[in-house]
């Protein structure tokens, strides 16, 4: 059984776009349960393709949002649906300040 995630152990890795993790692969990277990813993915803050969790496949810029996901579940003690909701905010929060950029270089 895999160890919960702890964050103070957290390890630089640079991950192409193009690499693809499998459910397994991916929770041994992030150090937590299988079940801790699968709730992730039932929450839409991770999104694999494959039509079932035997054949999914994670695309490298899903380690750094499952990372961060994880982190709020650990830190915050956030449920997925919670951590999702972050997310999900933090993502329109980029977003804003991007278009705030473009914005400003006209």
């Amino acid at each position: 059984m895999m160890t919960t995630f702890d964050p103070s152990v957290m390890v630089g890795i640079l991950v192409e776009d193009e690499v693809q993790f499998t459910l397994v692969e991916l929770s041994r990277i992030c150090h937590v349960d299988i079940a801790q990813v699968v709730a992730l993915v039932d929450e839409g803050v991770l999104t694999p393709s494959g039509d079932n969790s035997g054949n999914w496949l994670f695309g490298g810029p899903t380690l750094r949002r499952a990372r961060r996901a994880l982190r709020l579940t650990c830190e915050l003690e956030l449920n997925p649906e919670s951590a999702a909701l972050v997310l999900d905010l933090l993502d329109e929060i980029e977003a804003l300040r991007s278009r705030l950029r473009r914005l400003g270089n006209h």
